[in-house]
């Protein structure tokens, strides 16, 4: 009995420690990260009153001043070897001797002279001046606003807008897409301050304006600011508060959630998914200003449209990705990647199967939709069986144009909102007319 005793107060006492281990594990592993360091960047500086970026150097081999020492003993030990000559030749060898130590020393000392500069020009070349001219400033800020995907967010937020059962608005709307525009810009922004260090290990992202040195991470925070804060600001007193409050939400969800997240989690695809999800719920709410069922479908579509675009998207990067150190579905799980993307191409059709039901089209909207929803579906299943280079580009380059058809025949299938008053107004009647039957 004492012995379980003491067994127990033992383990007891080892519950508060592994508790610290974990906690320490967590905090050590969040902390690598840097993100709490925002505008003190290691690679600018201030030199001469000039903003300078520093270029990166190349891995000089670190060897050890051992090994060094026995490098330079190797050398003092070698024995060049002197072939034996006639007296005929014996006067042009000595010249010849002569002439070839006269230019080992002015070999050594062009050397000597030499090292200095060397090393000034080594350190000129890790800094490079920051030049921006005003006329590049409007093509780089678009560059790092990703304007083509804020085009794609605006549009959806759009439809959104646009599938509401009300009275279209022009006002409300252009407020509406102006705040979601600026919103995903300020996003966009932060999310590449975020990631310069690991955007310049990429192909496809080491021309992006910060990794270049085109403009100072402050200039790229300031005008997340100037976007972000006005963006909210114009959604929740120009359109309605819960608006507003999505598209602040969407903000934090991008950036403190999304970006950390790719680089610890393949978790970070289903995170992303919801960030694109809800901008035509945004449209939605700024329309009709609540939360309905038809605002959950068109989110619902964007989260199911998001896995075959993106996943076959990243399969054609899997070694980017993986010189980034991203954890990617395509690069960690490529099964999973192939299945989930199949998943959600089935799941679009039975989304279309649920909009009329939902009484926000008619039921000619999944007949219509069913042969493009049946054309992804089938590259879906290419790029699961196949799982090469081809089958995933035919099934990214089918969702760029998809989603657009998709949402075109669901608003040209959308019942007026005439309709859903007649029936209101029908239904309405007969009410009255029972209650008058019902009456003495």
């Amino acid at each position: 009995g004492l012995f379980v005793w003491r067994l127990r107060n033992a383990a007891a006492w080892k519950i508060p420690c592994r508790f610290v281990h974990l906690y320490h594990v967590a905090s050590n592993r969040l902390i690598t990260f840097q993100y709490f360091n925002f505008l003190k960047r290691m690679y600018v500086t201030q030199c001469n009153k000039d903003l300078s970026q520093r270029a990166k150097p190349k891995s000089d081999s670190i060897a050890s001043p051992f090994h060094e020492l026995q490098q330079l003993d190797q050398e003092k030990k070698v024995v060049h070897k002197i072939s034996s000559v006639s007296p005929v030749h014996q006067l042009w060898s000595e010249m010849s001797s002569r002439n070839e130590l006269r230019e080992m020393k002015s070999a050594a000392e062009t050397e000597d002279s030499v090292i200095p500069v060397g090393v000034e020009s080594k350190e000129e070349r890790q800094w490079k001046e920051m030049k921006l001219r005003l006329d590049d400033l409007p093509g780089i800020l678009a560059r790092l606003s990703k304007i083509k995907l804020t085009a794609l967010v605006v549009s959806t937020a759009s439809a959104g807008f646009a599938m509401a059962p009300v009275p279209f608005e022009l006002t409300c709307f252009l407020l509406a897409s102006l705040g979601t525009g600026l919103a995903s810009c300020a996003a966009n922004s932060i999310n590449q301050f975020f990631e310069v260090p690991f955007d310049s290990n990429m192909n496809r992202t080491k021309n992006r304006p910060l990794v270049r040195g085109q403009i100072s991470p402050l200039l790229a925070v300031c005008f997340a600011a100037s976007c972000g804060i006005p963006g909210i600001a114009l959604l929740t007193l120009g359109v309605n508060p819960l608006t507003g409050a999505l598209g602040a939400f969407n903000i934090f969800l991008y950036t403190c959630c999304y970006t950390p997240l790719k680089r610890m989690s393949i978790a970070n695809t289903w995170v992303g998914a919801v960030v694109g999800a809800i901008p035509p719920i945004m449209g939605w709410t700024a329309a009709t200003g609540s939360l309905d069922a038809g605002a959950l479908l068109l989110g619902g579509i964007l989260y199911s449209w998001q896995f075959p675009h993106f996943n076959a998207l990243s399969w054609g990067l899997r070694e980017d990705y993986s010189r980034g150190g991203y954890c990617m579905m395509s690069v960690t799980h490529p099964g999973l990647c192939r299945r989930v993307a199949l998943r959600h191409c089935l799941a679009l059709i039975g989304l279309s199967m649920v909009a009329p039901v939902l009484n926000i089209t008619t039921w000619t909207f999944p007949v219509i939709s069913l042969p493009i929803n049946l054309y992804i579906s089938y590259l879906g299943f290419r790029f699961y069986r196949d799982a090469d280079r081809s089958s995933s580009r035919k099934l990214f380059f089918c969702s760029l144009w998809h989603l657009p058809m998709l949402l075109l025949v669901m608003f040209t299938c959308k019942k007026s909102v005439l309709e859903k008053e007649d029936k209101g107004d029908l239904r309405g009647g007969s009410h009255e007319m029972a209650m008058e039957i019902r009456l003495p």
